[in-house]
């Protein structure tokens, strides 16, 4: 079923704290917004194939020791954080989750994928058990990884129910660089912004955002403002903020001496 285009957030919901019951109430009050608040035909959605539930498993104590016998057992030491600003003393889970899985997680979809994209974590009473304790929707806020061997060291998620405002960063890709008219003068693209952070819906977190460059020549640029997401995200940078640029290639030596040979005939034809 097509949808109708989304507006923008009311003001009234710009203005409010992310995850706070405010945001939360006014967004389930507001019937008409979540009726559009789904995937729009031509936007990015999630690939179903990625839609994989993370396993996880309570976790008592914090520290150190404790974190090092986790890793050393296969499990990450995580925490799944209340609200936003969780981390500066709002409610949290501590639970481990299995490092194979994130793992594979993080090498199949990328860094910055696997950070924008929202997965079910399922706490379970002990690994192997049956017994599900709390089944809850959450986006992976970071993820710290060994410098040597990329193994996952720790991971934090952020609860993301229906109604909630979340900062994501999402990753950017780059088409139409093959017809792109300044890359086939020679010039060279300046990738200034991999990742732009946006206010999105948990119900319509974009996996990445296209950005377009096939009609882009020399000296041109893409700013943030320039990009074409889901009427309902706010974009949280500042809208000329440069994403991308096509910058003139440096002359080459060959190029230089066929200059000098031309300038006494463009000289010539003055005279």
């Amino acid at each position: 079923m097509l949808l109708r285009r989304a507006t923008a957030l009311p003001k009234t919901l710009q203005n409010l704290r992310l995850f706070s019951p405010a945001a939360t109430s006014a967004l389930a009050l507001d019937h008409t917004l979540e009726s559009q608040l789904d995937y729009l035909p031509g936007f990015p959605r999630p690939d179903a194939k990625h839609a994989e539930t993370i396993l996880a498993v309570p976790r008592s104590d914090s520290g150190k020791n404790i974190s090092a016998k986790e890793r050393k057992a296969g499990r990450v030491p995580s925490i799944i954080f209340e609200q936003e600003d969780g981390q500066h003393g709002g409610n949290k889970r501590l639970v481990s989750v299995q490092t194979n899985q994130i793992r594979k997680l993080v090498t199949h979809l990328g860094y910055s994928f696997f950070l924008a994209r929202l997965f079910d974590v399922e706490v379970r009473s002990e690994i192997g058990s049956d017994e599900v304790i709390e089944k809850v929707r959450a986006l992976p806020r970071s993820i710290h990884l060994h410098s040597g061997t990329d193994a996952p060291l720790n991971v934090t998620f952020i609860r993301a129910p229906p109604g909630t405002l979340l900062k994501v960063d999402i990753p950017l890709v780059f088409i139409g660089d093959d017809v792109s008219p300044g890359l086939k003068k020679g010039a060279s693209l300046n990738t200034i912004k991999r990742t732009v952070k946006f206010l999105c819906p948990a119900e319509i977190i974009p996996p990445y955002i296209e950005v377009d460059l096939s009609l882009l020549d020399v000296g041109q640029k893409l700013v943030a403002g320039d990009l074409k997401v889901h009427p309902a995200l706010k974009l949280i940078r500042p809208k000329d903020e440069p994403i991308v640029k096509i910058a003139g290639g440096r002359v080459s030596d060959q190029q230089k001496d066929q200059q000098k040979k031309d300038q006494p005939k463009k000289e010539q034809s003055k005279k």
